[in-house]
């Protein structure tokens, strides 16, 4: 028997798995596409919050980020955003790449993993 939490499931996919205290995010994009990297960046990060307070983490507890860019060009941006977002000393393991996302208008997704530690 497993204890495997799903937080809102689908048919495809729940919105994020909790298992032996560790959260999984699904991939977080922005509501807001008509703008540039930076507003994506930080609509898509407020979502990201949101969804770690419901999971019973936060921005302290991230373990690992998946950085998916349409374009490196838009690096530099990105982490402009991503620079402020975590306190000093509280950046997680990440990695991020180029990638054809979902819809044209994308420029930018995340996939996170975090320690839970409220329930």
């Amino acid at each position: 028997m497993s204890n495997i939490t799903r937080i809102t499931p689908g048919v495809r996919m729940s919105k994020a798995t909790i298992f032996n205290g560790v959260a999984y995010l699904c991939g977080q994009v922005p509501d807001n596409t008509e703008c540039g990297i930076s507003d994506q960046a930080r609509n898509m990060l407020e979502k990201v919050d949101a969804l770690l307070k419901e999971v019973g983490s936060d921005r302290k507890h991230v373990l690992s980020v998946m950085v998916y860019l349409r374009d490196m060009k838009d690096f530099a941006g990105f982490n402009a955003v991503w620079d402020t977002w975590f306190e000093e000393g509280y950046a997680p393991a990440r990695a991020c790449i180029e990638a054809r996302l979902a819809r044209p208008e994308l420029l930018c997704e995340v996939s996170v993993t975090a320690a839970v530690i409220a329930n």
